[in-house]
């Protein structure tokens, strides 16, 4: 138990410091027993202690690895950025997390992801909690499995999953090390939730926060109503598709219990803005630590691309027989970072784009030659108290987006005779390129609107295009 004790008193940065960081990464290879490659093993031939087998609940449940990995970003920044200890085709050392749910009955299958993290991580969402038992199970579990840094056997960081924003009923689930458990090295843990406030929230490791989320492991949350189930105003015939309404005409979802059918939508996409620090995610991978009083991101990011792989195809279906991701349709170096941010939709449709900033830098979005109306800010309905409370939204062609903030918008697409493209880009023209190379980049996507002759296929999920 004290050495237990001993190790964890001693931080990897104090390690760094001492001048010994390369000599213990060097030793540890050297003396470790291959056997503790596969954490897991170990603690399954263990007399003593037997690894907690979690199960998923009532409800809806994810199981997420945390780990480490390489991405492709665009740009060239000598030395730090493609960096020459990168896979071929691929540029940027990240930290993440994978949804490992449809293989996790693999131990094998899920170690294997090792190395094979997502920018940025995969999204979850949350029904708000119905209190009767006729109006189903909305509960939420998510098991969160530690699986180390394969570049860096080093840093014995633990992992935490803290839902930004959300209030949690006991301290133990809010991902916080400071007020909860951080998951070590080849552990894992539950965390549960009953979701009662509906709008856009977030999700980071809050472990050395401002490495981990720097480094990406960052994700979009969504709350959804109980008003897609229930319908309002007494009248069930207004629920939505997302509560089970197959009606003609039904709108996909609601974003918050408006009370007022306000808030409905027919499409919905979310964007993840985040941003690199070429030279700090070379140092994690080159064993040194970086000044981060010195912060300078110098790649900006919408849903771990940069224009224009921002409108290249979605990827993020699991290979069955290997339990790692499947590249989008000829992109072969974004298997990594599945999530496009193009937007698709019809004449007429009304299309909610949350916002989510989970980097350091503000942001500032505009739509090229469309209105959007702000229906929510932080996970918050733009209304004053009461069921006569004043409405707070407003039109507007900007959004501005906080760190740490969301923000929820709609707008309806205009009619078209033939499929039309717009802009949506960050307001900001020096976010707009990519490092040491000419034309655009940065966090900008594309909407594309299809006239009604032309119809999109319904999504299943949020930034599913429909073609």
């Amino acid at each position: 138990m004290s050495k237990e004790y001993l190790t964890r008193e001693i931080s990897r940065r104090q390690l760094l410091k001492l001048g010994v960081g390369l000599v213990g990464v060097t030793a540890v290879s050297a003396v470790v027993p291959k056997a503790l490659l596969k954490p897991y093993k170990v603690v399954e031939a263990s007399p003593d202690v037997q690894p907690a087998r979690q199960t998923a609940g009532a409800g809806t449940y994810r199981h997420y690895a945390a780990t480490d990995g390489w991405v492709y970003l665009p740009g060239q920044n000598l030395p730090y950025h493609p960096d020459n200890l990168a896979p071929d085709g691929l540029t940027t050392y990240i930290f993440g997390f994978r949804n490992v749910t449809s293989i996790e009955d693999d131990h094998d299958k899920v170690f294997q992801q090792k190395m094979k993290a997502q920018l940025t991580s995969p999204m979850f969402w949350l029904d708000e909690w119905r209190d009767t038992a006729s109006q189903g199970e909305t509960d939420f579990t998510l098991r969160l499995t530690n699986l180390g840094l394969q570049m860096r056997p080093d840093l014995i960081d633990a992992h935490t999953l803290h839902f930004h924003g959300f209030r949690n009923a006991i301290p133990i689930f809010d991902g916080e090390p400071h007020s909860s458990v951080g998951v070590p090295i080849s552990r894992d843990l539950t965390y549960f939730y009953r979701a009662r406030d509906p709008g856009t929230y977030m999700f980071h490791c809050h472990f050395e926060e401002t490495e981990h989320v720097h480094m990406g492991m960052v994700g979009g949350v969504f709350v959804r109503p109980k008003q897609n189930y229930l319908g309002f105003g007494g009248d069930p015939t207004s629920a939505a598709r997302l509560g089970g309404n197959t009606a003609p005409g039904a709108p996909m979802g609601y974003a918050y219990n408006d009370g007022d059918g306000s808030t409905a939508y027919d499409r919905e996409f979310a964007f993840v803005v985040s941003e690199v620090w070429t030279l700090a995610h070379w140092c994690d991978s080159h064993v040194q630590l970086p000044e981060w009083s010195d912060y300078n991101p110098d790649i900006y990011m919408m849903n771990g691309r940069a224009y224009p792989d921002t409108i290249a195809p979605n990827g993020g279906a699991i290979d069955s027989a290997t339990g790692d991701l499947i590249p989008p349709a000829g992109r072969p170096e974004l298997q990594y970072q599945p999530i496009s941010s193009l937007v698709t939709c019809n004449s007429g449709d009304r299309v909610l784009l949350r916002f989510i900033n989970l980097g350091y830098v503000e942001q500032s979005f505009r739509l090229t030659g469309i209105k959007m109306r702000v229906v929510g800010h932080d996970a918050t309905l733009l209304r004053g108290r009461g069921p006569a409370g004043n409405d707070q939204n407003y039109f507007t062609d900007t959004v501005h987006v906080g760190a740490g903030q969301s923000v929820d918008a709609i707008f309806v697409a205009p009619e078209v005779d033939t499929m039309t493209r717009l802009l949506l880009f960050s307001r900001n023209f020096s976010h707009l390129s990519n490092p040491g190379i000419a034309g655009h980049g940065g966090p900008m996507t594309e909407v594309h609107i299809y006239p009604t002759s032309q119809p999109l296929g319904p999504q299943n999920e949020p930034n599913e295009w429909g073609l």
